[in-house]
């Protein structure tokens, strides 16, 4: 049930976006832990074999192929005094950051760089958990983008906020992790010890910031969104939508390509800056730089779109991306100069904040795009796609990362990697994704047709009826 928003000023409204907004900060920290420093946790902390971690996260996602679609029929089919997407928020939260914890823990399983079939099944069954916990809050959270506003300036705003405390939670992680992981550990280095303290203080501002958004956020009245569904949606219901939806498809392959050749570089950065750079720190400066880049890519979407379509912005978005992938690459492993890698490195990152907010922001048009055409909403279904594609992304990400590190043939244990790892950890990083951004831009171009003309078109319609 939609509750009123008995808001009288914007200033009002706008505090409450920045409530929603400040539940992606510990989201993203549990995630930012999940996908920058879970792999060398792994391979050098636990000595997981490479290609195990790979074939591990691949066949995870075949489960996330019906948990993420189901997750998003149960959110749609919720009926509470706190709404459908609130109750799911603060849930997930808890269980996500419980299993946080667990995942970056060894209970005492054998570490010896030999299989232990104990160790292993736990680290199979922790991903699994994590995954589908952060499914649960992840879905709820990102559905009520299209409920709080249809103002196209407005919903570029709301997407805008909560990516700004997004990036907020991953430049944390980055920044701080190489620091407070050998502090809490009492030790050198990246250590078992200080692993799982972290986790446990990101897991506690998980549960504080979406906290935060469960008494904070409304759904509004006076929209598109206010009537209940005529009927209750099935899995059956939510695969029908996704597949006769052609531009969501369309977004899920862009989205799938640019996040992925994204999640190379945050995967492999912790190797990059330690095996390649020879220090680990330099990932905390360089964190601190390019996460400025990101944090002007969050306001390039708002702003540029009041001069130019909004489609326009994405793929310079793109395009930046591209071209700060290839400088990184040339004046990080060509010409080691850092100044000129970190320069490129703000350039790759304001494409990439930019592209981050425009897909969110996308979702919210695709949902008003498939009310307009199939007959009836499905806001949780199509938002649960973002969740299934991350995973996807990062499937694929581990794939890659697992067998190129097998195939350069890299050794969590030896202190100095070889010439081969290095070389491959390079490649993966900086090579790969600016291939892959520029496939998601050619689709993008060629196929996604909901420009400013078209979604003005739909929300009339919508509305006049």
């Amino acid at each position: 049930m939609v509750e009123k928003n008995r808001d009288k000023t914007g200033r009002k409204t706008y505090l409450r976006y920045i409530g929603y907004g400040v539940g992606a900060i510990g989201m993203d920290l549990s995630y930012g832990l999940f996908n920058t420093f879970l792999f060398k946790y792994f391979t050098d902390i636990l000595l997981i074999l490479p290609s195990y971690i790979a074939l591990m996260s691949f066949a995870a996602r075949i489960w996330d192929g019906i948990n993420d679609p189901m997750m998003g029929t149960i959110v749609d089919n919720t009926r509470s005094k706190y709404g459908k997407f609130r109750p799911w928020i603060l849930l997930g939260a808890v269980l996500n950051a419980v299993v946080l914890v667990f995942l970056f823990t060894n209970p005492g399983f054998r570490v010896d760089g030999k299989v232990n079939v104990g160790l292993y099944a736990y680290v199979a069954l922790m991903c699994v958990l994590w995954d589908m916990s952060n499914t649960i809050v992840d879905i709820p959270y990102w559905s009520m983008v299209p409920t709080l506003t249809t103002d196209p300036q407005k919903r570029n705003i709301v997407a805008t906020i909560p990516r700004f405390f997004s990036g907020l939670g991953q430049i944390v992680i980055i920044i701080l992790s190489p620091l407070m992981i050998p502090l809490l550990g009492n030790t050198e280095g990246l250590n078992q010890k200080g692993y799982t303290y972290w986790t446990a203080i990101c897991g506690l501002f998980l549960i504080l910031g979406c906290t935060v958004t469960f008494f904070s956020t409304r759904q509004i009245t006076g929209t598109i969104h206010t009537e209940e569904p005529e009927e209750r949606f099935t899995l059956r219901k939510a695969y029908q939508t996704v597949k006769n939806n052609d531009q969501l498809l369309i977004f899920m392959l862009v989205a799938i390509l640019s996040n992925t050749g994204w999640y190379l570089v945050n995967g492999l950065s912790t190797y990059y800056f330690e095996d390649v750079l020879g220090n680990l720190n330099l990932i905390s400066l360089f964190g601190m730089i390019a996460g400025g880049g990101q944090a002007a890519g969050l306001v390039l979407l708002p702003t540029l779109s009041r001069k130019m379509e909004r489609n326009t912005v994405i793929k310079l978005a793109l395009i930046g991306t591209i071209v700060g992938y290839f400088g990184m690459y040339f004046f990080g492993s060509v010409i080691n100069f850092f100044p000129l890698f970190a320069l490129f490195g703000v350039v790759c990152c304001m494409g990439v904040g930019c592209s981050f907010v425009s897909q969110t922001v996308m979702l919210a048009d695709i949902v008003d795009y498939g009310a307009w055409k199939l007959g009836y909403r499905s806001d949780s279904i199509v938002f649960s796609m973002k969740s299934l594609l991350q995973k996807v992304a990062y499937s694929i990400q581990s794939l890659v990362i697992g067998f190129g590190l097998s195939l350069s043939h890299y050794n969590g244990a030896l202190s100095a990697q070889p010439d081969s790892a290095k070389t491959g950890i390079s490649m993966m990083m900086f090579l790969i994704p600016p291939l892959l951004s520029l496939c998601a831009l050619l689709l993008f171009s060629a196929k996604y047709k909901l420009d400013g003309a078209k979604m003005r078109q739909v929300k009339e319609e919508l509305e006049a009826k």
